[in-house]
């Protein structure tokens, strides 16, 4: 089976659309590891670069989901591919539009964490970021927690996400990868 044309005559979606997810994925797959080692780094320099990186990295990847859904308004999206069933459309909006509001939250929680810590949130040193919550350590804790949680989700829909679209590479054969690859090719 292959990609059905789509009323508008889109078979997969926009150059740009395929440039901002595969940005978004290679900063992703940094951010979630490096997230979760940087508290065991011993404290110093090493460990102070690692954090101004990920807040700068956290801050561009919520800066490409803006982006993204900005181009998904201006260049829309391919229709869901026909041949999948119920339960794959289900779960793929469900994973797709979760992971949309997870690219928005989770550098919004970091950020906010970081504020009430209290720690400026430097981008690449080049401007450092208004303050998103005011100084209070539980606060901070809290917001560090709702961070790592959502990261965590981030990994759990990526896992799900990444299957699918190896499913349907692998076992499928149908096309539905092509449509995200880069020059329309899987």
């Amino acid at each position: 089976m292959s990609v059905a044309t789509t009323a508008n005559g889109r078979l997969d979606y926009s150059a740009a659309s395929k440039w901002l997810h595969w940005i978004t994925a290679i900063i992703i797959f940094g951010q979630i590891p490096v997230g979760f080692l940087l508290d065991d780094l011993p404290e110093g320099r090493v460990q102070d670069l690692g954090y101004d990186l990920h807040r700068s990295f956290g801050f561009v990847v919520l800066c490409l989901a803006l982006a993204r859904l900005l181009v998904r308004r201006i260049y829309g999206v391919p229709a869901a591919y026909a041949g999948l069933t119920p339960f794959e459309l289900r779960a793929s909006t469900f994973a797709h539009h979760a992971l949309y509001v997870l690219l928005i939250a989770t550098p919004l929680l970091g950020w906010a964490a970081t504020s009430a810590y209290p720690v400026a949130v430097s981008i690449f040193w080049l401007f450092t970021l208004p303050p998103l919550a005011p100084e209070n350590e539980a606060l901070s804790k809290l917001l560090f927690k709702a961070h790592e949680i959502s990261a965590l989700l981030i990994v759990a829909l990526l896992v799900a996400h990444i299957g699918g679209a190896l499913m349907h590479r692998f076992v499928k054969h149908d096309g539905v990868l092509a449509r995200m690859w880069p020059r329309g090719r899987s």
